[in-house]
């Protein structure tokens, strides 16, 4: 009996392949470089099963050009490259890889947070240029972390880790979120729930842990940039268009706020150019869950979402399960 065929537009871990490897027969994408839109639309086209990236855009165009395929699993928590409703009306359940990867972004986050109040980027440069005179009194003086306020905007699984890890700081937390979190999750945290402006107001660091939703697309705009404090820094670990880049590099410009920290951007891998030239602004390439570890289990987790599937039973991860017909 033949094994279902699958495209990887990755060529992923040793340990997810050897469990594709087992059910499946699989095209794994092999060059360095991303598969191209064209390339990814000719290998799919016979293909029952399909494991992408947030890179790889999974609609309706692909999808009616990969009349056998049957699921859809991106290696990410995230799924805004993914059209579930037309994943559904193709009937191709899609999947995520929710959870695993939480502690490992809480702790990205909180690098960044550190990294980005006490200017540590910016020293690490200047050692590097040779031109560092010597310790002096005022020299890169940036924001206490120990006692401020943390704002987190967005209260799921991350956010309540990036929460966790401020009490070691004994900051006082405050949320913000579309559902409340039950009073004993508030107790144990100590968190507090707010509205969003005074989110804004108060918080000496802001941190954004929402998913990329109409309601959340452009949160940092303009407006909600001129309510926070000159001295607050924002981290974004969320969803790049969460971010209005062009208003913040203006804020920034303006010394509305005090420093930023970015992991995800607008329009990847692009960034606003303003934001590159900028000393307070802290960029990384989308790795706050880039652990070998976590990367490793979000990869298992896509192959035993499409293992689940060929077995007849619903995948632990399915966004759709009714496409199907699945419980």
């Amino acid at each position: 009996m033949s094994k279902p065929t699958i495209l990887s537009t990755r060529p992923l871990f040793p340990e997810a392949r050897a469990i594709l490897d087992r059910y499946f027969e699989v095209d794994y994408w092999q060059p360095s470089e991303r598969i191209s839109r064209g390339e990814l639309l000719k290998r799919v086209a016979d293909k029952e099963a399909l494991v992408c990236l947030l890179t790889e855009k999974v609609d309706d165009e692909l999808l009616s050009n990969a009349s056998k395929l049957r699921i859809a699993a991106t290696v990410s928590v995230g799924f805004d490259n993914m059209d579930v409703a037309a994943c559904t009306k193709h009937k191709v359940v899609a999947t995520n890889t929710p959870g695993v990867l939480d502690d490992t972004t809480a702790d990205f986050a909180w690098t960044l947070l550190m990294a980005l109040g006490r200017r540590v980027l910016e020293g690490d440069a200047w050692i590097r240029s040779g031109t560092w005179p010597g310790w002096d009194l005022d020299q890169l003086l940036g924001g206490d972390v120990w006692g401020k306020t943390l704002g987190i905007m967005g209260f799921g699984r991350i956010g309540r880790g990036v929460a966790r890890r401020a009490q070691g700081f004994q900051m006082r937390i405050l949320y913000s979120d579309a559902v409340r979190a039950p009073a004993e999750v508030e107790k144990d945290l100590n968190a507090e729930f707010v509205d969003r402006d005074r989110l804004f107001r108060e918080s000496d660091f802001i941190s954004l842990h929402v998913p990329l939703l109409p309601d959340t697309r452009h949160l940092i705009s303009k407006e909600n940039l001129g309510k926070m404090k000159a001295t607050a820094f924002l981290i974004n670990t969320s969803r790049g268009p969460v971010v209005d880049e062009a208003a913040l590099a203006d804020a920034l410009e303006r010394k509305k706020i005090a420093g930023a920290a970015l992991d995800v951007f607008e329009a990847e891998p692009k960034v606003h150019p303003a934001l590159v030239a900028r000393k307070d602004v802290i960029l990384t390439p989308h790795i706050a869950s880039a652990s070998v570890d976590t990367r490793t289990k979000m990869a298992v987790m896509a192959a035993n979402n499409l293992v689940a599937l060929f077995e007849g039973k619903r995948p632990p991860n399915a966004l759709n399960a009714d496409a199907l017909g699945l419980k």
